[in-house]
């Protein structure tokens, strides 16, 4: 007689869980296909398309979309994908030497006031709070109508602004760590600042700076781009996105001169959002 015994509780082993816990959902999937076009597009332009995106043909200026030009042509006869895809190297360039701006020297700055506290903390963060309650957009303008109207200006410019956004997050990310039972047990065991600061403190304060640097990243591009619309970038014949639909807008009559470079600008910043958020529940 065959005994049928009660069926046990399903372990699941620690790398399956892993593996269940990086399962990627189908939008956040989509958003990391536009993402690495995107990255493909400012890397190696030349393997996406084969026209030149400054000079043009003027027998061909003003066509509709078509299989032979993706996104239409503008006014001189460019190819508008061209000149979409050639226009996403200064786009991601100035992104991310803006985020990198924001990150380490807002990074240092947090990782400072919240690590040593007292009168450094106190003044510290009276500059952040100062750079905060400053628009960004209207700092920005400010900085590179200094410097000089150019798309690293406004990189520079934007990444400014960010130093007291991650300024912010370090410090109380170090702050909270710092009130961690391990980091106090380290202090107790005679372990030095700087031990303690490079070896618990910044690891573990570090987890929430990554989904704030995507998500800092996507509103990069998008600052940079208003910037560019508004004529504080590279001047034509550059092809910056925000420039782009900047020059678009004078011929309405051709819509796709505007929205090809806007939904690829909304496509790329919407999807480095969903990516930040999708970071941010993994943590």
């Amino acid at each position: 007689m065959t005994i049928l015994s009660a069926p046990g509780p399903i372990v699941r082993t620690r790398s399956a869980a892993r593996f269940s816990a990086l399962r990627i959902p189908v939008p956040v999937l989509v958003s990391f296909i536009i993402v690495a076009v995107v990255i493909g597009w400012s890397a190696f332009p030349g393997l996406f398309t084969n026209y030149d995106p400054v000079s043009g043909v003027p027998a061909d200026k003003l066509q509709a979309p078509s299989l032979t030009h993706w996104f239409g042509t503008d006014h001189l006869g460019r190819d508008l994908y061209t000149r979409v895809v050639y226009g996403a190297a200064s786009s991601v360039t100035s992104a991310f030497l803006a985020v990198s701006i924001g990150l380490f020297t807002g990074g240092f700055i947090g990782l400072l006031a919240g690590f040593l506290g007292g009168w450094v903390d106190i003044v510290l963060a009276r500059l952040v709070d100062f750079l905060l309650s400053i628009p960004r957009f209207l700092l920005a303008v400010i900085i590179v109508t200094a410097l000089g109207f150019d798309t690293m200006n406004a990189a520079i410019a934007t990444g400014v602004w960010e130093v007291a956004v991650f300024a912010r997050v370090m410090r109380a990310e170090v702050i909270k760590t710092r009130q961690a039972t391990f980091v106090e047990a380290a202090f107790l065991s005679g372990g030095s600042n700087w031990h303690i600061l490079t070896r618990h403190v910044l690891p573990n304060a570090s987890r929430s700076i990554l989904p704030l640097a995507v998500l800092q990243f996507g509103l990069s591009i998008l600052v940079i781009a208003g910037l560019a619309f508004l004529g504080y970038g590279d001047p034509p014949p550059a092809s910056d996105w925000g420039l782009l639909i900047s020059i678009g807008k004078d011929y309405l009559k051709w819509p796709w001169l505007v929205y090809a470079p806007a939904l690829v600008t909304i496509a790329t910043v919407l999807s480095v959002n969903r990516i930040s958020r999708w970071l941010r529940k993994t943590d």
